[in-house]
């Protein structure tokens, strides 16, 4: 059993939509993130270093998120999967994205992915 990581309720603010009306604005979607990482090594040290550093992926993903848009809530999990997977040392990722309001009296809606860093197969 692999340990994890979470980030919950990341909110940005993005342009994203395909509609015309949905371009020309800035909407809320929030991340929930799980990553698989090893807190062991951290956890025996006391050691800050060892850790995953939770503040500066949740940076990371505000800013891509910020200053990439896109149409789909699709290709934004996508996207954000693979800036994770490439760039901390997670062996795997849980993006859920949701788009508040986008569907009238539905609190959001939205996308849950699950990817696997290259060194890992899925068992």
């Amino acid at each position: 059993m692999m340990d994890k990581v979470f980030v919950q309720g990341l909110e940005v603010l993005t342009t994203i939509g395909v509609y015309e009306w949905e371009k020309g604005i800035r909407q809320k979607i929030r991340f929930d993130l799980e990553m698989g990482f090893d807190n062991r090594p951290a956890a025996a040290d006391d050691d800050i270093h060892k850790t995953l550093d939770y503040a500066a992926l949740s940076q990371k993903v505000s800013s891509y998120s910020e200053q990439n848009h896109v149409e789909l809530v699709e290709t934004m999990a996508e996207r954000i999967a693979q800036l994770i997977l490439n760039e901390f040392p997670v062996l795997w990722v849980k993006v859920r994205l949701t788009k508040p309001s986008a569907v009238a009296n539905a609190a959001g809606v939205g996308v849950e992915i699950e990817r696997f860093a290259a060194r890992v197969s899925k068992l």
